[in-house]
């Protein structure tokens, strides 16, 4: 991501907000995202959470957090760390910033390492670019469902430690 002023920064996540969101991923396409997941989960055990955010809080912006820094912070405020395998993975979307992250618990993390989660973020990016956003997401949830299957199998009693609902914050 390229330098931005921090007053053009703060003024692209002031006028954000959740109806944005919205704008992008009509109630069909959240109902989908879930699906997609709930789908997903029955060929592992891993957890994936997506979480989007229209824009930073301005304290946020002010201390000059990054995309990469929310995410992690979501990551433990919802606690996707607290999963039975250390398997969560949390997809975070920042609309104002066009950025993707991705963040992994250490029992996944450890597999994949972080170039091959960059790699899904830029293939969600370049898709969210041409305006493919449920298909992005959609996308994002499949290749990390196929890095999970690889190192956590489905277990024979499957539990849902995580819910599927998209968060909008």
């Amino acid at each position: 991501m390229k330098p931005v002023h921090p007053f053009n920064r703060w003024f692209k996540h002031a006028w954000s907000h959740p109806r944005h969101v919205k704008a992008l991923f009509s109630p069909q396409a959240l109902k989908q995202i879930e699906q997609t997941i709930a789908q997903n989960e029955r060929h592992h055990a891993g957890e994936i959470r997506v979480v989007i955010e229209a824009g930073l809080p301005t304290y946020a912006i002010l201390r000059g957090v990054t995309p990469r820094q929310r995410a992690i912070n979501l990551f433990g405020h919802f606690n996707i760390w607290d999963t039975e395998h250390n398997n969560g993975v949390l997809i975070y979307l920042l609309l104002a910033d066009h950025d993707v992250e991705i963040v992994a618990d250490r029992g996944i993390h450890r597999q994949v390492g972080d170039a091959g989660w960059q790699l899904i973020c830029q293939q969600m990016e370049g898709m969210f670019r041409s305006g493919q956003f449920e298909s992005g997401v959609v996308y994002g949830i499949q290749a990390i469902g196929e890095q999970l299957a690889r190192s956590f199998p489905p277990e024979a009693v499957p539990r849902n430690e995580l819910p599927n609902r998209v968060l909008i914050i």
